[in-house]
């Protein structure tokens, strides 16, 4: 597929599929370091990829903080946002998750994914900063590069792998809440934060359902 540059807005008619929901996959990277959540990875589901390196060969070369120029309002139907939003500035956030509630349409989400400082930080007060904690796609990972982006490799030259801020549950739900969100859902899973931030008319129900399918849970059980 056509790599979109920045300025470009008609990716927004480019990569249209009438039979298919469209999901931002937002700071996505190279193809296989964030690949979809289960729950995009069906027939039904047409990803377009936004990073701001365009070495990841994304379809469209830009920061999530301002999609103006390449994304039209309401015209993706989730937001896939994976161990990305880290990799902003403390004040480029407000901007970014206010992008996200720009391009979706008012039934639409987002699911976003990134480190969980509390757990994080209970693990560098139990095992020390440099514990490789699990091992990942690209190597090794401690609570060092948790925390500041992963060492190796910002250290061969990717200044996009740095961590920049950081979230827990109460600093990143209501963040969600002030960009638009209405209705924001998150749980901890080992060392990540999980959000998903729903549009005004989305239906729980069916996005539940969805979820569930793919054995992922965020909702509370029923009592």
């Amino acid at each position: 597929m056509k790599t979109i540059r920045h300025n470009d807005i008609e990716i927004c008619n480019a990569l249209v599929f009438s039979d298919q929901k469209r999901v931002l996959n937002g700071g996505s990277g190279p193809p296989s370091s964030r690949s979809l959540h289960p729950v995009f990875r069906g027939a039904a589901w047409r990803e377009v990829r936004i990073d701001i390196d365009p070495g990841t060969v994304p379809d469209v070369v830009g920061s999530v903080t301002d999609m103006r120029l390449s994304i039209s309002s309401g015209s993706f139907d989730a937001v896939w946002s994976s161990h990305s939003l880290e990799h902003l500035h403390a004040h480029e956030v407000p901007a970014a998750l206010s992008e996200f509630r720009r391009i979706l349409k008012p039934d639409g989400f987002a699911l976003i994914a990134c480190p969980d400082m509390e757990a994080v930080a209970s693990a560098v007060l139990e095992h020390g900063l440099d514990h490789v904690a699990y091992v990942s796609a690209i190597g090794p990972i401690t609570p060092l590069d948790m925390l500041f982006g992963h060492s190796a490799s910002v250290a061969a030259g990717n200044r996009h792998m740095a961590h920049k801020t950081g979230f827990t549950a109460a600093r990143l739900g209501p963040l969600l809440v002030e960009a638009g969100f209405p209705e924001v859902l998150a749980k901890t899973e080992r060392f990540d934060l999980w959000t998903l931030a729903l549009m005004p008319r989305a239906d729980t129900t069916a996005i539940e359902q969805q979820l569930h399918a793919v054995r992922f849970t965020i909702f509370d059980s029923p009592e």
